[in-house]
């Protein structure tokens, strides 16, 4: 009981309102996801703790997203994040990107290959993996020029912190469409949505 009483203490806490903050954690990924190249802010929902060094919005987005149906892959080890998803939300953790519906790449420089992620296939595209990738910045990096659904004309982002491959291993997965992975780069409590139906060119 004692044991079960220290690990119960220092657990890192969710969301103080969980109803009411899961709904405007969603609202936030969603617009993200629709208006991709806008910075989504994700505030004031979640109390400062230093247990998990996972970026704030990647934390909420897990918290938001996943339940017991919905397997996670952790790039890096963390067990203080790891707990935190299995007691709020239930979430396995799964050994292998291959098996997880959500992804949380803490250190973008060891990102494996895209492909690596599940895809999904064209009679169910939407079992295809979402990817959070934590960067140095959300701006301050090399211009990236995005087009497609939800970009009036085009729109311009510049993360600072993804590796080179990233990109193009984005642009070898478009052909695949609807199949294909979507991401969020975050960074401390910003993040930016990449659908699969954006194209991405790089300056």
């Amino acid at each position: 009981m004692e044991n079960s009483h220290i690990a119960l203490s220092t657990l890192t806490p969710g969301f103080a309102d969980p109803v009411h903050d899961t709904q405007r954690v969603f609202r936030t990924l969603l617009d993200a996801l629709s208006r991709p190249g806008t910075i989504g802010i994700v505030d004031n929902v979640l109390p400062e703790v230093r247990a998990s060094r996972a970026a704030r919005a990647a934390f909420a987005a897990l918290l938001t997203l996943c339940d017991y149906a919905t397997p996670v892959w952790l790039a890096q080890a963390d067990t203080a994040l790891g707990s935190a998803l299995r007691f709020h939300t239930g979430a396995p953790l799964v050994d292998e990107p291959q098996d997880a519906v959500f992804a949380y790449i803490h250190d973008a420089s060891a990102l494996p290959a895209l492909e690596s992620f599940a895809l999904g296939a064209a009679e169910s595209p939407e079992q295809a993996a979402t990817v959070l990738i934590r960067v140095d910045a959300l701006n301050g990096g090399a211009p990236i020029v995005l087009s497609g659904p939800g970009i009036q004309h085009s729109a311009t982002i510049a993360p600072l912190g993804l590796p080179e491959h990233f990109w193009r291993e984005r642009a070898a997965l478009a052909p695949l469409f609807p199949c294909g992975i979507d991401c969020y780069l975050v960074c401390g409590y910003e993040l930016l949505g990449l659908p699969r139906t954006t194209q991405a060119k790089v300056n």
